[in-house]
């Protein structure tokens, strides 16, 4: 795990020398354990001896029913979004004090927006970080504002007690909007999407021009588009005898396809899997 994290945006591809640096592990450690991820498929060797995370890394974590599969349930519903408002849509997930993107569909000729598929940002400041810290339970929230909370400009709310009582009106309100949080021309709205038992699992978002434009019209669409995916991953992930669940099984609600063929996908044959 040392070694996968040591790669990110800016550091794609490390020689062996960088990952033992960056992953705090001994060089003839580093060696040995990339030798073994090399061959399980996990770090891929480039012709100038570099290395890359694997394809394989990719191919295991699609099948998982957590992150990759909320991003695939609510695909559909980012893109309708999207091709009404015509900037940046997005979708994020609470990992530690950060919002995880999943999903970012843009435009080219769209506002700012620092956000990356894959990349993070602290919660306190971004709208999707606020509403997953605004559902979060107490104890966290405590930790989240005694940390060092950074700040992108003269709008991003610091002050522990400012936060506390921006937590509160999104909670009242449904909602989050950030003015100028993370850039001056853009403002951020969000809205949470609950998974299981009502519980707030991720937040959908909007980022459009920092203007006078009402907010309302973007929390309707963000509302409309939370609840029909958490209707689907209720679907989704409910036992095969539950009234909620799909009709054609959890590959209705993971996969947007045909008709065909979401009927042949569940009998499909399956080749075996080399080992």
């Amino acid at each position: 795990m040392q070694i996968l994290a040591a790669f990110d945006v800016d550091a794609v591809f490390l020689t062996v020398s960088q990952l033992s640096v960056r992953s705090g592990l001994a060089l003839a450690t580093t060696h040995r354990l990339v030798a073994e991820m090399e061959q399980f498929g996990l770090l891929e060797r480039q012709p100038d001896k570099t290395y890359r995370l694997g394809v394989r890394l990719w191919e295991i974590a699609c099948r998982t029913p957590g992150a990759l599969g909320l991003r695939e349930i609510a695909k559909p519903y980012l893109q309708e979004v999207q091709a009404r408002v015509r900037q940046h849509t997005q979708l994020g997930i609470l990992e530690g004090h950060e919002v995880l993107f999943l999903e970012r569909l843009s435009t080219r000729d769209a506002v700012v927006n620092v956000t990356l598929v894959g990349g993070r940002l602290p919660l306190h400041a971004s709208s999707s970080g606020l509403v997953l810290l605004a559902y979060a339970d107490a104890a966290f929230q405590d930790e989240v504002l005694a940390s060092d909370l950074f700040r992108y400009t003269d709008q991003t709310v610091q002050a522990p007690e400012d936060l506390r009582g921006l937590l509160q009106q999104i909670r009242r309100d449904g909602y989050a909007c950030g003015r100028g949080y993370i850039h001056a021309e853009a403002r951020g709205i969000a809205v949470p999407i609950r998974g299981v038992n009502e519980v707030v699992v991720a937040a959908v978002s909007v980022v459009v021009p920092n203007d006078d434009a009402p907010v309302t019209g973007f929390v309707r669409l963000l509302q409309a588009a939370a609840q029909a995916i958490s209707k689907d991953l209720h679907a989704a992930y409910a036992p095969p005898n539950d009234p909620a669940a799909p009709p054609g099984g959890r590959y209705r609600t993971l996969v947007s396809s045909s008709l065909d063929s979401m009927e042949y996908l569940p009998s499909a044959p399956r080749p075996r899997v080399r080992r």
